[in-house]
């Protein structure tokens, strides 16, 4: 009989690493293409106003990434290789403790799959070193290997849990043998959806529903 591989599905802003990479990434970008100073902190500030109180965060996602549009797609993924490799210099850009878990998933021969509002540009690099088997994010359209500002598929909030059921699914693994990690309210379905939960961080709501239930929890420790 063969074995089926339980799966560990991970958050990754302020889960696996301690920063919102798609933010921090942009930041990163706008100097990277040129733009003054000056125009660094007004589209810096136009880009964080997506997260106002009142837009819903799947239209603040599809918005964020308009800001591409006409960036070829290589060009985009060199800038977040350069970025990241910054951030390993500088120390601080994972949660040990989510990293240690995950590893530890791998070594134990369970399936580890990244979920993601971030696009590949910023989550290739992490996923590749912290060793995942899987990245699933936010897409965008691409024509003639440029980004054309359109997004063909959020992984927002309850889109998380909808490919992580469908993933479990596909291997043909109990949902209760499966691991999740998350640290905001909006990964509660993805937290929901699997056997073994586990909350990191500390959002005061997540961590209420996660000692009402019996949920094991992690700091989420920089290091």
């Amino acid at each position: 009989m063969v074995h089926k591989k339980p799966i560990a599905f991970f958050d990754v802003d302020e889960t696996l690493i301690s920063i919102k990479s798609m933010f921090d990434f942009y930041d990163y970008f706008l100097a990277a293409v040129g733009h003054s100073a000056e125009e660094q902190h007004r589209l810096q500030a136009a880009a964080r106003d997506l997260l106002r109180p009142g837009l819903p965060r799947v239209q603040g996602n599809r918005l964020f990434y308009q800001r591409f549009a006409g960036y070829k797609v290589d060009e985009v993924a060199g800038i977040g290789r350069e970025w990241f490799a910054a951030h390993l210099d500088r120390g601080g850009l994972f949660h040990t403790d989510v990293l240690d878990a995950l590893r530890a998933h791998t070594a134990a021969g369970t399936t580890t799959v990244l979920l993601s509002g971030s696009f590949p540009a910023c989550l290739d690099p992490v996923r590749e070193h912290a060793g995942a088997d899987l990245a699933m994010s936010t897409q965008l359209e691409v024509r003639d290997g440029v980004y054309t500002g359109e997004v063909t598929r959020t992984m927002i909030g309850d889109a998380k849990a909808t490919i992580a059921s469908e993933l479990i699914a596909r291997a043909g693994v109990a949902a209760a043998d499966c691991h999740a990690y998350g640290d905001h309210v909006s990964d509660l379905g993805l937290l929901r959806l699997v056997g073994h939960p586990v909350a990191v961080g500390t959002n005061a709501e997540v961590l209420a529903v996660a000692e009402e239930a019996g949920w094991a929890r992690l700091p989420g420790t920089p290091g």
